[in-house]
């Protein structure tokens, strides 16, 4: 009970309300102008408006109470406050391109600073920069997120953070826990690139808002909204392996409502085997998709908004032996092959009603479901999950810039998966019916301090979740951010997070792998803690803007499950892990804009991942230690056209132990170093853009990565060997048409 309390005092020391004014400051196109400058006459008092166009500045001590509004490219603005509570800035763009000035966070990816949260914002305009087919491409021109190949007869990838499987960072759509469970596998492939609006990542320990998850981080993805997109755009891309992408966005307002309709479809490449490994370079991916937002109302505004999406998915993928037929071969030894084939509707909403400037209520709520059925050699998957997640929240601003947070959460998981073998030759055990039943109730309250005019911001939160199989788990999170100067902005953070396991959509290669998959006991909930600091300095001069920022984190699991490949070749034995499994991740980046022509970036990445076993340092394999990447990026003035690069360095990465193999069925101990250099230039016109790039430049492939593709339905293949690019040099060409 003294526990209770105690946090009753932290969370509820109410006082007087002081008065502040808010704001919106858009173009005249009433899109957001991100990271506008606002201050009062004649004082440093002032703020930094935020991605949805959002700012508030404070009233206290203020005397001559007039408002500057500027950003770069636009006449400025003065307003003039009397009795207004809220405003509404629309600033016009300046005629004279030959001056030259400099963007206060008006690049297309910076980190914010008003955030008390490190959160790294990647824009619209950054994703115009390489193919960006779909969300895991989306992370080319950043060294925050590795997107990693997990099945390469699949082209099955995964969004990791701190050298860690993307398993333990959340990924959010629209603020919902869309990607979870089968999701997971290619959730982050079946979100085409022109849908995605804006993407935030941010480390380690997070808010506890969305729930218990995101052990080493949190990937939001905001997608198109009907206010701020065109009124149609048509999206059509090929490459030389002749793979094709068409999307069609068709944005409407009415008299309160805006709505986007998005068409999406990918359609099978050739068949390519460049290696002579017998085996197709790349899936047959056929996709087809519909996406509808609806929207009506502000947030930031008295009165009601709500906001609901729709979506649904259908998709199949073909890969394996360049004569698997999936008619006569699938499910048998004729030739080896594997076929995913899943529908997957979803809809989510978030609908509140804001009382006044201190009340808001909040619902959040999503559902999907997806029904998959998958083949790998001989072995069939098939499998259903249901995922409803519902949060009602009540937001609560209290004194001058403190807002409380309360709410309930409930989640519930239904997961049904059957395993079956056909012509089995090796004698696998772990065929049968896996059923797994989720019901997670849960309360949780944050409260957000902010001191001297947003300097000193605080996040303190805690929620409690009841699994009804594993019982109760208490998670506290905390984050502090101080500004030192108006360049200066130091974090730290600190909290826990737990997640259940989803053995076999998360690890399919046990699913493609010839070794027997043994559980040796109860899979108890993954549990780590994490803590970390970042650093980020912002230098403005003349004609050049310069970010400096440092981070690092450390994640240590108190339970971690992952398969052991080692004890035994033929064998994957799966069981909690509850030594010392930690996480060190260190980044470094700098980044330049000259001009607002030239851009230019570096990030340094070092990842120490590993866990002590018999008291020894052992590596996960597949993390390159050392990586860097860079960026650069030209666009004159005129915007007519803009050329943009990316270079990625990787060190060498652990492989996995295969010492115990035959000889022509073992790799070496470590991979190579190696470097991919992608580049992309683009043409605009007023309403067309076109584009043609070229990833993979100098063609480096591993070769032949499939382990005994010789005997695919032998005792020693493996397709989880991947540590670098196997498909080599593609370019690509596309358009982008534009009205509105």
């Amino acid at each position: 009970m003294t526990k209770y309390i105690t946090l009753l005092i932290v969370f509820f020391p109410l006082s007087v309300f002081s008065q502040a004014i808010k704001g919106r400051v858009t173009d005249n196109k009433e899109e957001p102008l991100i990271g506008a400058n606002i201050h009062w006459v004649n004082t440093t008092i002032g703020g930094i408006v935020d991605v949805d166009g959002n700012f508030e500045i404070s009233l206290e001590g203020i005397m001559d109470k007039r408002i500057i509004v500027s950003y770069v490219g636009y006449e400025s603005d003065t307003i003039i406050i009397t009795n207004q509570t809220s405003i509404k800035v629309q600033l016009q763009e300046k005629t004279n391109l030959d001056e030259f000035v400099v963007k206060v966070e008006g690049l297309d990816m910076f980190i914010s600073s008003i955030e008390p949260i490190k959160t790294e914002v990647i824009t619209k305009g950054e994703l115009t920069k390489a193919a960006c087919c779909d969300l895991a491409g989306c992370f080319d021109t950043q060294g925050s997120v590795q997107p990693t190949t997990t099945n390469i007869v699949t082209n099955a990838k995964e969004l990791r953070i701190l050298g860690l499987s993307g398993v333990y960072n959340q990924v959010l759509i629209d603020g919902m826990p869309l990607v979870q469970g089968l999701t997971y596998t290619y959730g982050v492939s079946t979100i085409p690139g022109t849908l995605v609006d804006n993407i935030y990542i941010s480390k380690g320990a997070n808010s506890v808002l969305q729930g218990y998850e995101s052990i080493s981080g949190q990937i939001n993805v905001e997608l198109m909204d009907p206010d701020n997109s065109e009124k149609f755009l048509f999206n059509a891309y090929t490459n030389n392996f002749l793979e094709k992408q068409l999307n069609v966005n068709y944005s409407h307002k009415f008299k309160k409502w805006s709505t986007i309709i998005v068409g999406h479809t990918t359609q099978p490449s050739n068949k390519f085997d460049r290696d002579e490994d017998s085996f197709l370079d790349l899936p047959l991916l056929t996709r087809y998709s519909l996406y509808n937002k609806w929207k009506c109302g502000n947030q930031n505004e008295w009165g009601w908004h709500s906001r609901i999406g729709l979506r649904y998915v259908d998709e199949q993928r073909i890969g394996g032996q360049m004569e698997f037929n999936t008619d006569t071969d699938r499910g048998t030894t004729n030739s080896y092959g594997q076929t995913v084939k899943f529908s997957q509707p979803e809809v989510y909403t978030k609908t509140g009603y804001r009382m006044n400037d201190k009340n808001h209520l909040v619902f959040i709520g999503s559902a999907f479901q997806q029904d998959q059925s998958s083949y790998y050699g001989s072995t069939h998957f098939k499998a259903e999950q249901l995922n409803a997640y519902a949060n009602f929240q009540h937001e609560l601003t209290w004194k001058k810039n403190h807002t409380l947070k309360t709410g309930l959460s409930y989640r519930y998981l239904n997961l049904d998966e059957n395993i079956s073998f056909g012509e089995d030759t090796i004698g696998r055990t772990y065929g049968g019916k896996y059923v797994k039943n989720e019901q997670i109730p849960g309360f949780f309250m944050e409260n957000t301090f902010n001191w001297k005019d947003r300097l000193i911001s605080l996040i303190t939160g805690v929620r409690v979740d009841n699994h009804n199989t594993f019982g109760t788990f208490v998670t506290p999170r905390a984050l502090l951010k101080y500004n030192f100067s108006e360049n200066t902005t130091a974090r730290v953070s600190a909290g826990t997070g737990w997640r259940t396991i989803n053995l076999f959509s998360e690890n399919t290669n046990l699913l493609a792998s010839s070794r027997d998959v043994v559980i040796t006991e109860i899979l108890e909930p993954e549990q780590a803690v994490n803590y970390g600091a970042n650093l980020t300095y912002k230098i403005y001069g003349k004609n050049v803007e310069a970010q400096l920022t440092f981070d690092f984190y450390r994640t240590q699991f108190l339970n971690q499950i992952f398969p052991d490949y080692n004890t035994d070749p033929t064998k994957a034995y799966i069981s909690n892990f509850t030594g010392q499994s930690i996480s060190n991740g260190f980044q470094g980046e700098v980044g330049f804009e000259f001009f607002e022509i030239i851009g230019a970036k570096i990030t340094y990445n070092y990842l120490d991942v590993y866990r002590i076993i018999n008291n020894t340092k052992t590596l996960l394999p597949f993390n390159p230690t050392h990586r860097v990447t860079g960026t650069l990026s030209f666009k004159p003035l005129n915007k007519k056209w803009h050329f943009d690069m990316n270079v990625h360095w990787y060190g060498e990465q652990r492989l996995a132990e295969t010492t115990s193999n035959p000889i022509e069925y073992q790799m070496p101990e470590t991979s190579k170093p190696y470097t991919v250099i992608n580049a992309q230039f683009t043409k605009s016109w007023k309403k067309l853009d076109l584009y043609v790039g070229c990833e993979n430049i100098f063609d480096f492939r591993q070769k032949q990565p499939i382990l005994s593709w010789q005997n695919p339905f032998g005792p020693y293949f493996d397709t989880s060997s991947v540590w670098g690019p196997t498909r080599g040099r593609e370019i690509y060409l596309g358009l982008r048409f534009k009205i509105g």
